[in-house]
């Protein structure tokens, strides 16, 4: 599959450069709209046909060989607001731009959800953009942990090194993570898998809120997070970045480097990452052992760009080793063990705590993708090709008498496929055509296992149609999807573990929306949707004892597909003084899959003993459900104060089961409530050295949550807590240049003790000495980041 992806992707470029047909060109200036001066370094980018131009010291921008027909331009400058403006090309023109300085920048792009690039403002769902600067002004562990602030978004965590997203309370399987136009395929049904993506070479993030079923199928039900790291530079430019960085709590410390290069059409990227971390600590825990990792990651692309359209062919390496906490400790002093329960049992000593060894249990996850991304303009059409294979290796090891054992080891290969038809525009109507779906094979490669071996095969069509009327654009799909499954026959011993069985899981979904924009200072939308997701392998089949979670896990083979319908309204307003953006949504979710501990027949929780280990037994369960809540964001910039923001986010989200379940009707795993509050000041043009020099100091309002799923002993309720957090920073100019940019954040100054109601280490070991049960998350941090740039002729 590998070799057939590259030999393809060559094979295009050959035979689409082969051909005659001339591009458009397109010049022009960018100018501040209130002076008149030039805008040196604003950037000029066709989001379909990955073209791309800076302005040069007169503000003049040149694209060379566009693909002729409909486009969405983006015109953004850092101060500025964007431009987000369709046009058709069709012979060479100049086009000239004025910005206006922003008050908000909160125009941009949007390539989740939809067949095609279409404007924020246009979308009828809720979609949050996240620019690289954002990434780097904020401190993270990992790359979802650098999102987990945005309204409606939070995350399940393991650990520092171990996050998965949760939109509006939905997460696992109902988020589908696409990574450069390719759906990422880990082991995202399990607590401790994390998202194996490079958070270093991330630089642009877009995150869709709401069943997206009818682009990605099935397991978009909560919504899309569109991470996108290989963007070609401007013709004629060679540059690329040195990164590092420092975070104080667990001495983590990151070395990042990227190069990218553009001539005549043939461009490329390549990047590097490493990032190494130990224990992290809290005040009433100290150093919690083994939350140590280490990553070496490195990617990229290599592609060509002309008339006709464009040909990527896109890598990516991840390599992660983590350690697994355990959280158990010692009943007398109530410090933590290493290898607890074997015969080696010992109470964790300085040296343990503070080294970047793995200790025993831990994982090393490794994932590898390789995908041929390419468009195509057919007369005023245009296809849109792209293949895809990955394959996620991920082994667990949890024997400390012999530690080169792998207990779990899975093999996870999936071939992706998206061929999507964009027609010629009629009467304003944008309409696309669409097949896409996977083969997935899993192989068990470890002493044991806890899920089958198993084949998968999805396929789906889909039509989408937009169109623009007057102030009012409308949008609607439809899509139909037929997912199998067929689990292998597996032994143990002489016992069947694992019976082989199939299971196919067909469904319509469809949206309509419209979003209604009376005035450039406000913006209406409403949508409603149906998503379906099909049930996973675990959830099916799983039978065994996970090391990573504590827990034993059974599953159901007669679960259903879960079904959603949703409803989002929305309202957005930029005035003056105060912008402000409300979102409400209501989710009724028929079949609603969850795992819930497993009762006795003598009364009780169910457990096992799992080789000396005592385990709590869970299994998979179904029951009708609904999801409701609003997020609320006012930024208030008072005139002439431009550079000063009080910006204000609340994220309100209530789920509750149709039916109580042992005494409960609240979901489980349902992130409390949440207010985060800033207050920032920022100057675009502070000095002629510093430039882009920013101050905030914020508080972040957790919620207590009242609301747990305590069926059957599951969850308990979580204390709310306050964190203060702040950061400074800037760019260093000299000679009209940038030597270098700075970031300090400082995290939980406070040092407050806290646990999240996400954190699955809350729910480990007591701590006999002071009575405080699981796990607290990090303590006070401190950040450091050092960005140059490189430039080259």
């Amino acid at each position: 599959m590998k070799g057939f992806l590259v030999a393809l992707s060559l094979f295009l470029a050959l035979v689409t450069t082969a051909q005659l047909r001339q591009g458009v060109n397109l010049t022009g200036k960018i100018t501040d709209a209130a002076t008149g001066s030039p805008l040196v370094g604003a950037s000029v980018y066709f989001t379909d046909a990955r073209v791309g131009a800076t302005t040069d010291q007169e503000g003049v921008y040149t694209l060379r060989n566009v693909p002729s027909g409909h486009h969405l331009l983006e015109i953004t400058f850092a101060g500025y607001t964007t431009i987000v403006e369709h046009i058709d090309i069709t012979e060479n023109q100049e086009r000239n731009f004025s910005l206006f300085p922003a008050v908000v920048e909160n125009q941009g792009v949007t390539v989740t959800g939809v067949t095609s690039a279409t404007s924020t403002r246009k979308a009828p769902i809720p979609v949050t953009l996240i620019r690289k600067s954002q990434l780097m002004e904020n401190a993270s562990t990992n790359l979802i942990d650098a999102i987990a602030k945005q309204p409606g978004i939070s995350q399940v965590s393991t650990g520092p090194a171990i996050s998965k997203p949760v939109i509006r309370g939905l997460g696992y399987n109902r988020v589908v993570v696409v990574n450069d136009g390719m759906r990422q395929e880990g082991q995202q049904w399990g607590d401790e898998h994390g998202i194996e993506i490079d958070e270093a070479s991330v630089s642009r993030v877009e995150i869709l809120k709401g069943p997206a079923s009818l682009i990605y199928g099935s397991d978009a039900l909560a919504g899309v997070i569109n991470f996108i790291t290989n963007t070609p530079v401007a013709e004629g430019v060679l540059k690329g970045n040195v990164y590092s960085s420092y975070q104080t709590n667990n001495g983590q410390w990151g070395l990042h480097g990227d190069m990218a290069g553009n001539q005549n059409g043939f461009n490329w990227n390549a990047y590097g990452s490493y990032k190494s971390a130990k224990d992290y600590q809290n005040k009433w825990d100290g150093r919690v052992l083994n939350s140590r990792f280490n990553e070496r990651n490195f990617g990229g692309y290599v592609g060509v760009n002309k008339s006709w359209g464009f040909s990527h062919l896109i890598f990516s390496s991840f390599n992660q080793k983590v350690g697994l906490v355990e959280g158990e400790r010692d009943d007398q002093t109530g410090k933590f063990l290493v290898n607890a329960g074997s015969p080696l049992e010992r109470i964790a000593t300085d040296a343990d705590l503070n080294s970047r060894d793995l200790l025993i249990p831990h994982q090393h996850v490794q994932h590898y993708k390789l995908m041929s991304d390419n468009s195509f303009r057919l007369g005023k059409s245009r296809l849109r090709l792209n293949l895809g294979y990955q394959d996620n290796l991920r082994k667990e090891f949890g024997n400390p008498e012999d530690p080169s054992e792998t207990e779990l080891a899975f093999d996870l290969k999936t071939a992706t496929y998206n061929v999507q038809w964009r027609l010629p525009e009629i009467t304003n109507w944008e309409t696309a055509l669409g097949i896409n779906g996977m083969y997935q094979n899993n192989e068990n490669k470890g002493v044991e296992a806890i899920i089958p071996d198993y084949n998968l095969f999805d396929i789906g069509g889909f039509v989408y149609t937009q169109r623009d009327v007057q102030k009012t654009t409308i949008s609607a799909g439809l899509r139909f999807d037929n997912r199998s499954i067929n689990g292998l026959q597996m032994m143990e011993g002489t016992n069947v573990k694992f019976s082989s069985f199939s299971k196919d899981f067909a469904n319509v979904t469809g949206s309509v929306g419209v979003s209604y924009h009376p005035t450039d200072k406000v913006n209406l939308k409403a949508n409603f949707s149906r998503g379906f997701r099909a049930p996973t392998l675990s959830e099916l089949a799983a039978n065994g004892a996970h090391e990573g979670t504590n827990r034993y896990e059974y599953g159901s083979r007669d679960l259903k597909s879960e079904r959603s319908l949703q409803g989002d309204l929305g309202v957005d307003l930029d005035y003056e003084h105060i912008s402000l953006a409300v979102n409400l949504f209501y989710n009724r979710l028929n079949d609603f899959i969850f795992y819930r501990r497993l009762a006795s027949a003598l009364g009780g929780d169910s457990t096992l003993i799992v080789d000396g280990e005592e385990l709590q037994a869970f299994q998979y369960s179904q029951q009708n459900a609904k999801l409701y809540g609003a997020e609320l964001n006012v930024d208030f910039h008072p005139h002439p104060l431009d550079w000063l923001h009080f910006e204000n986010t609340l994220s309100l989200l209530r789920g509750r089961f149709s039916d109580a379940l042992d005494g409960s009707n609240n979901l489980p795993m349902i992130p409390a409530n949440r207010w985060i509050s800033e207050l920032r000041a920022q100057y675009t043009k502070s000095h002629k050295t510093l430039r882009n020099f920013y101050f905030r100091v914020e508080l972040d309002k957790t919620f207590k949550q009242n609301n747990p799923f305590t069926g059957y002993n599951t969850e308990t309720a979580t204390s709310g807590y306050v964190l203060l957090n702040s950061g400074v920073g800037t760019d260093i100019h000299a000679h009209g240049k940038t030597l270098f940019s700075f970031h300090f954040t400082a995290n939980n100054i406070t040092d407050v003790a806290y646990q999240s109601h996400l954190n699955r280490l809350k729910y480990t070991d007591v701590n006999n000495a002071t009575g405080r049960i699981g796990v607290y998350n990090t303590g006070r941090n401190f950040s450091f980041k050092v960005n140059v740039p490189l430039n080259f002729k």
